[in-house]
């Protein structure tokens, strides 16, 4: 199904010309050699370009659209028009003369081959090139002396002509694309997994880059390397027979999608990937900003209202772009595992589907917030960060966690339990109750589908006709709170910092203390700060209709931290109204 949807994937993109076409591939080349109509190495073109990564600036090898690259774990094997300095200049970075000969050899065969009976002044210069470029001479070259250890530093080369890139000439590409269209090297046909036809089986599928982690060569996505994975006879890929043109699709579709790097997603360590079945990538900027909060360049609210309009199976105008639900999405997971890459997830739904489980996501995220919080919402990194202790050196959530909260938001299935039980630890160990872990204490009871009277303590903000015991004295603690801090202005330590944690799970053993600490605190009031006080108390206290339990379940704790914040927000809000 995986690589189904991304051979597709591949189609839809080369449809619209946004692909390199079959037998073409992306790569990173670092230098040119500039030849002249004569074969002779002009000059060394650097390619490489700078980039913002963060706060720095990196150089990095440009992208080419270049001949398809060739599989090698090992062996020699030359491409054409673009390899390393020991395929197209014979020179080898460890000082093996006898491998630089080898591999030079073998360019010069390929490019011989391919180039002789192409008829324009690029493929004479090339061919010309290689049969007067001499390996020994590579290190009194004029023209390398500057670049050479640079050079061997690694990186590819490609030729320069005339101001183009000599892959680039027309000529030339109609030379490599009936080259590629040939099956001279298939070993095996058979049928394709994928797509069901007949055609050449690919024993090696091409690399996969840019999965977080993984080798920066690339990884592979199917692949058997050893006896014990192989079953029938059959070796290598042969055990998933795969077309090899269906390889290149899935193959590629998925580079052109780790290339994107804005439009990509990191949950601990798996790398997201994530895309429509018609290739239009304004699905992909849709989905990414309303699961991603690191970028706030877009208008939020234009966000929440598509995101409103495409859940209820409307479509939506988004930046002249018409969105309809209806359009098949698909969401991949990829982790690194050495040399191959393991699938961590794989979701497959309509545009709709998932925008609608999003949304429920964040009506149940829904909570009042401080004036001081400029975002409307919280996206899963936010809510990952707040599991994380902030004094940490590493500051990264649990990778299982990220991964399972992911999950269980695109399913609209229920929170994992990791997640209320990192932010119950960090609640108690900080004292501190914010906007983030109020919300997310919230959205897991109401994804358990609370009893009625738990359910109305479960509101975005204050619910003062709400009687349920948990939220109760998590707001009558807050008022004991405002009534410390308005006795004792500027104090060090506070009542929550003492009994915070005893007050949520053993109330009868603790709010006798806190009850004859309030009425010590009131003493020190100015008569009408004092009376507004014992009136929030005592409505407070009319609502206690039963004992106190002596331990309370962790989800009326839960309860009482989200009381505690109700009433702290109300408090606040008051404040500012007040300024």
């Amino acid at each position: 199904m995986i690589l189904q949807a991304l051979a597709g994937y591949y189609h839809s993109l080369a449809q619209k010309g946004k692909i390199v076409p079959e037998g073409w591939s992306p790569v990173k080349v670092s230098f040119a050699l500039v030849i002249g109509e004569d074969g002779e190495l002009l000059d060394v073109m650097r390619l490489k370009e700078e980039q913002q990564r963060g706060k720095k600036t990196v150089e990095v090898p440009r992208l080419l659209q270049v001949p398809k690259q060739v599989s090698r774990s090992s062996g020699v094997k030359a491409n054409f028009l673009c390899d390393h300095a020991g395929y197209l200049l014979g020179v080898d970075p460890g000082g093996n003369a006898e491998r630089a000969k080898k591999r030079f050899e073998a360019g010069k065969a390929l490019h011989l081959k391919l180039l002789k009976e192409v008829d324009c002044p690029a493929a004479r210069a090339v061919y010309a090139y290689f049969i007067r470029w001499k390996p020994e001479q590579a290190d009194g070259h004029p023209v390398l002396q500057e670049k050479l250890d640079q050079i061997l530093e690694g990186g590819n080369l490609v030729f320069y002509f005339r101001g183009s890139f000599v892959h680039e000439d027309e000529a030339v590409r109609r030379a490599w694309d009936a080259h590629s269209l040939q099956q001279e090297d298939a070993e095996v046909f058979g049928r394709c997994l994928v797509t069901g036809e007949e055609a050449p089986i690919a024993r090696l599928h091409p690399a996969i880059k840019g999965v977080r982690g993984a080798q920066s060569s690339g990884a592979m996505l199917v692949s058997f390397n050893a006896p014990a994975f192989e079953s029938y006879g059959k070796t290598q890929s042969y055990n998933a027979p795969v077309g090899e043109k269906t390889a290149f699709a899935y193959t590629s579709a998925l580079n052109h999608l780790l290339e994107d790097r804005e439009r990509m997603q990191t949950v601990g360590d798996t790398t997201v990937v994530f895309w429509a079945e018609n290739a239009e990538p304004s699905y992909r900027d849709v989905f990414y900003f309303s699961m991603d909060s690191a970028e706030r360049t877009f208008q939020e609210n234009d966000l929440l209202r598509g995101m409103h309009e495409l859940a209820r199976g409307r479509t939506y105008d988004w930046n002249g772009v018409v969105l309809r639900p209806e359009t098949n999405f698909y969401i991949l997971g990829l982790a690194p595992n050495a040399a191959r890459l393991s699938v961590r997830f794989f979701y497959r739904n309509t545009f709709g589907g998932f925008m609608e489980h999003i949304e429920r996501h964040y009506e149940r995220l829904e909570m009042i917030k401080p004036s001081f919080e400029t975002s409307q919402r919280l996206a899963i990194r936010d809510l990952l960060f707040e599991t994380v202790n902030k004094n940490a050196k590493d500051k990264s959530a649990s990778p299982l966690l990220s991964g399972a909260l992911y999950r269980a938001v695109l399913n609209d299935t229920p929170y994992p339990e990791a997640l209320v039980n990192g932010v119950l630890l960090r609640i108690r160990a900080e004292h501190n109750v914010n906007w983030g872990r109020a919300s997310i204490l919230k959205a897991v009871l109401l994804k358990k589908d609370p009893c009625p009277e738990m359910k109305e303590a479960l509101t975005v903000k204050l619910n003062d006709d709400c009687t349920y015991l948990p939220y109760i004295l998590g707001r009558l603690f807050s008022v004991f709170e405002a009534v410390q801090q308005a006795a004792n202005p500027g104090i060090n330590s506070t009542i929550k910092d003492k009994y915070f944690n005893s007050a949520a799970g053993t109330p009868a053993f603790i709010f006798p203390i806190l009850t004859n600490l309030a009425s010590k605190h009131l003493r020190k009031l100015e008569t009408g700060q004092k009376i507004y006080y014992e009136q929030q108390i005592t409505d407070l206290s009319a609502k206690i209709t039963e004992a106190l339990p002596a331990r309370q379940s962790l989800p009326d704790q839960e309860i009482f931290y989200i009381g505690y914040y109700h009433q702290t927000q109300k408090r606040f809000e008051k404040k500012n109204e007040e300024e």
